[in-house]
């Protein structure tokens, strides 16, 4: 998730962007650089790859640079490889403006064939050169409409700073769906991606909205809407410290990042779905090679291993072809069973996980295709995977995954559906009803966490409780599966998942009188199973919180306590009963005061095996 500062006031500009950027080194990045205007009306641009201490070196901590306006940015690579060249600001051709983005261009290739047929030159390889280009091929003397004809040429999310050298005591800045902030000094102001990089300098905020264009100097801030009339904006004041404030005022990175999953899945789902069809732009997966395969094997660890099962059932049931998942620690060790015909999909968030490296190694030595599904560019697995999706969940700080977890399976949806209908194993009325809830998943998460007060109240029943089981059926035990590492990983309650259909083969056995299980019980064509099993652990004296879609409701006659999704296709139902899942888990270790964002014993990126 990129990080975005931009100043305009009395002081020099470049020492206070790289001070904002310092702040914002906790989003995570591979390269910055920051843009500043100086007397002359030039626009003077310095990038560097790596940490932000090679900018700070390069510029003098700033003091190399003159200029009292300027932008800077820290880049979490999307589009091309972290270097240089790739990183922001991008200038346009004449060099009259430069352009910082935190966001994805959904059209860019579009965008960029159009400008090329119109004689301009690239030299990166991400999406947001297009919006540089495009302000210069706008441009007939009105920034601001050649701003507005430029935004609606855009689909996408983004959040934009923008210098023009024909307005050297002003920058503008745009947000759509990407966070953005407008900070109110004292003949200074600024923005930023989020509030700690400004908190030093001020605690008056103005938060835009969508498709609001802020022009900004140091003595004003006018604020137009997509009509171009001027909004007047009342400024709040933030009493956060900068710790809390690093969280957008969320008490964990964890909870945040919960809460950043719409955003996430969106931005991992909606660039590769164009016309009603999926899209993948970067991987080279021929129809013949489709054809040709005779089995799928997916790997990962932990969580992703989690996914990897959620993907094998989709993937069977859509495309027909068999699928085996395996922990990456044990799939070399198996002496597993691949050639050209078999396609591996090795999952990993931070695409150097040890193990899944070396499962992608052995994949290639026998000669398998690999397709890696990480959220890191250029990392490990994706240089040496065959082919990449990114997942475009943005850094994820909090050691427990949640909107790591939830892009990569949306990712194996995508996969997926789009080799059924390479395949012709899907019919067209099923395709276009799976497509358009893999289009709603976003919206559909935005309205589970709009209300959070049932699940916390049912934190508060069983926080006390030493064993807690999950039990569920087909998708819904891999939903399980993953809904008991988050609990023990992070309250360090003894949490296990069990195929409900097995209960009677041993492990009934544990339930005794208050045990709480938590039954997932959303597929509806194995709900009358689940619900005899559900049936099975209350008699026992099981206290039963039912995880259900609204076709289910039968299941409130069982359960103590019940929560609904929302609607949306049963295949696609685990990416939010996932998200229920991380909640209770979440409170639960709030509840008992656990160190929820670096729990004991655990790291983020295990790069040992």
């Amino acid at each position: 998730m990129c990080g975005i500062v931009g100043y305009a006031g009395r002081r020099k500009a470049a020492p206070l962007l790289l001070d904002g950027l310092k702040k914002l080194e906790y989003r995570g990045y591979d390269s910055s650089g920051i843009a500043v205007e100086n007397a002359k009306g030039e626009i003077q641009a310095v990038k560097a790859k790596g940490r932000l201490i090679k900018l700070i070196e390069l510029t003098s901590g700033g003091e190399n640079l003159d200029g009292t306006v300027g932008i800077g940015h820290t880049r979490w690579a999307t589009h091309g490889e972290p270097n240089d060249v790739n990183s922001h600001p991008h200038l346009s051709e004449d060099g009259r403006f430069a352009v910082v983005h935190n966001g994805i261009i959904e059209n860019y290739l579009e965008l960029k064939s159009f400008l090329t047929d119109k004689g301009f030159k690239f030299v990166s390889q991400t999406d947001t050169e297009v919006i540089a280009h495009l302000l210069e091929y706008y441009f007939d003397g009105d920034v601001l409409d050649c701003i507005r004809k430029v935004l609606n040429k855009l689909s996408g999310s983004y959040a934009l700073g923008i210098l023009f050298n024909e307005t050297p005591d002003v920058f503008y800045a745009i947000r759509k769906d990407s966070p953005l902030v407008v900070g109110l000094g004292k003949d200074e102001n600024f923005i930023a991606s989020d509030m700690p990089a400004l908190l030093k300098h001020t605690r008056n905020f103005i938060l835009l909205s969508d498709d609001e264009i802020a022009c900004i100097s140091g003595t004003k801030v006018v604020i137009y809407n997509k009509n171009m009339e001027v909004e007047e904006k009342k400024p709040f004041f933030v009493d956060w410290d900068p710790e809390t404030a690093e969280k957008g005022g969320y008490p964990h990175f964890m909870l945040k990042e919960i809460h950043e999953q719409p955003k996430a899945v969106r931005d991992t789902v909606m660039p590769r779905i164009k016309d009603d069809k999926i899209v993948l732009y970067d991987i080279s997966l021929s129809a013949e090679y489709v054809k040709s395969i005779k089995k799928i094997n997916i790997v990962g660890c932990g969580s992703a291993y989690h996914a990897g099962i959620i993907g094998k059932y989709y993937i069977e049931r859509v495309c027909r072809i068999p699928v085996e998942t395996d922990f990456a620690s044990e799939f070399r060790y198996r002496s597993p069973i691949a050639d050209e015909r078999v396609l591996t999909i090795i999952i990993s968030q931070s695409g150097e996980t040890a193990d899944t490296l070396a499962a992608l190694r052995e994949a290639k030595r026998l000669k398998s295709r690999t397709l890696a599904v990480v959220n890191v560019l250029g990392s490990s697995i994706a240089r040496e995977a065959d082919d990449v999706l990114y997942t475009h969940a943005g850094p994820e700080i909090a050691v427990a995954t949640t909107k790591g977890y939830t892009t990569q399976v949306a990712a194996l949806y995508l996969i997926g559906l789009y080799l059924a209908k390479t395949l012709d194993t899907i019919p067209q009325s099923e395709y276009e009803e799976q497509l358009k809830s893999l289009k709603n998943l976003s919206d559909n998460i935005t309205k589970l966490l709009e209300k959070p007060e049932e699940t916390q109240y049912l934190a508060s029943l069983y926080y006390k409780n030493k064993d807690l089981f999950f039990i569920g059926r087909g998708m819904d035990y891999a939903s399980a599966l993953e809904g008991a590492l988050k609990l023990k990983e992070i309250s360090y309650i003894h949490a296990e998942a069990y195929p409900a259909g097995e209960l009677k083969h041993g492990t009934i056995s544990l339930i005794e009188n208050g045990s709480p299980v938590i039954a997932v019980a959303v597929d509806k064509r194995l709900f009358e199973k689940t619900l005899s099993n559900i049936k099975e652990v209350k008699t026992r004296g099981a206290k039963v919180i039912a995880v259900a879609s609204n076709e289910n409701r039968a299941v409130e006659n069982e359960a103590e306590h019940t929560l609904y999704i929302p609607d949306c296709h049963p295949l696609l139902a685990p990416v939010l009963t996932a998200v229920y899942l991380q909640l209770f888990g979440y409170y639960v270790a709030a509840v008992k005061g656990c160190d929820i964002d670096k729990p004991r014993n655990l790291a983020k990126s295990v790069t040992v095996e």
